[in-house]
């Protein structure tokens, strides 16, 4: 049924689909018998399912990467299709519209996306105050509590030796409101954004976060999203600082610059340009990482697992290499609103 009215869906630009789609499912779930049907109809309820991790209670692990509900606009409609948790953002301090469009493409034969959506959103003061509503009315009749991850990052006009100030703003601002964070410096799309990955950068921006964490009545996890493309020098880096700082995971990983073995022409990819890859692609490198860095720390830093996530047997695959969570983004796309109960099925 989806794959018919995704052959429907993928005639229209992807990213007008993806706000038409969300709006009307959020339509759908105002009306109640409705919403009773898509809860039914998607979400996996058992408790063999809970995973316990960072001292949270996920009703399930496979999450929704940031990117997709960049603004927390669609939390309680991601719940009702039985999400265990999602990220929103990334959150800048200060609102930006992101990059010109068309700025996301499907990659049809690839099963991937390109997106140089370059962190549009709406700011953290409007998204802050957007969680808090939603916190105080979070639905309680869907059976599982959602939690929300808040992916951060810095403003396209701030200087990268000032970077670390957006990422505290963005910190203090919604520290009430998510359940754990995730800083963001390995998206593509951003300028200059992916040096910040380097050990010296991140070491200021992670360990002022940890500082002010650590001076809160209840602490919350703080993770870093890494990039597939970093080497294996740069990944035994960020395991020394992890290690060092006492983050409480990695999330493995952001979208690729990489093009290679892909089935699209050349031309075609020339004219979409720039931006990040994700999808199928992705899968063995993004395992690749996970198995390095569960092996080289011996399971002691938890890793999310993102990048070719579609089916139970992607999902294995990422939890037999070291994953204790999962996240779908590419696949959700591609495989419809089902996917997180045909993953814990098959599981």
């Amino acid at each position: 049924m989806y794959k018919l009215l995704r052959n429907i869906l993928f005639l229209f630009p992807a990213e007008s689909v993806h706000h038409f789609s969300m709006n009307a499912l959020k339509f759908a779930c105002k009306i109640g018998p409705i919403k009773k049907i898509i809860v039914s109809s998607f979400t996996y309820k058992s408790d063999s399912a809970v995973r316990k991790i960072f001292n949270l209670s996920f009703s399930n692990m496979v999450g929704l990467g940031a990117g997709f509900d960049k603004n927390a606009l669609y939390l309680n409609e991601l719940q009702c299709l039985g999400f265990g948790f999602v990220e929103i953002g990334t959150v800048t301090p200060l609102p930006q519209p992101g990059n010109d469009k068309p700025r996301l493409f499907r990659l049809k034969k690839d099963n991937a996306l390109i997106n140089r959506m370059g962190f549009n959103n709406d700011g953290v003061k409007v998204i802050a105050e957007r969680l808090k509503k939603w916190n105080s009315r979070r639905s309680s009749d869907i059976g599982h509590r959602l939690i929300v991850g808040g992916n951060i990052g810095k403003n396209k006009i701030t200087p990268n030796e000032d970077a670390w100030k957006d990422y505290e703003t963005c910190f203090r601002e919604l520290f009430d409101y998510v359940d754990y964070f995730v800083v963001n410096v390995s998206s593509p799309n951003t300028p200059g954004l992916r040096e910040l990955q380097e050990k010296d950068a991140l070491k200021k921006i992670l360990g002022n976060l940890q500082t002010i964490n650590h001076q809160q009545q209840s602490p919350k996890p703080l993770l870093l999203k890494i990039a597939p493309d970093l080497t294996w020098q740069q990944i035994d880096d960020v395991i020394s600082l992890a290690t060092e700082i006492q983050l409480s995971g990695l999330v493995v990983s952001n979208t690729t610059i990489s093009r290679e073995n892909l089935q699209i022409s050349n031309d075609e990819l020339q004219k979409i340009g720039a931006g990040g890859l994700s999808g199928a692609p992705l899968k063995t490198r993004s395992t690749e990482i996970v198995k390095y860095i569960s092996q080289k720390t011996n399971n002691t830093i938890p890793v999310i697992a993102s990048g070719g996530i579609f089916t139970s047997a992607d999902a294995k695959e990422k939890l037999n290499a070291g994953a204790s969570l999962i996240q779908v983004w590419t696949g959700f796309i591609y495989e419809g609103p089902a996917i997180v109960k045909k993953i814990l099925s098959g599981l």
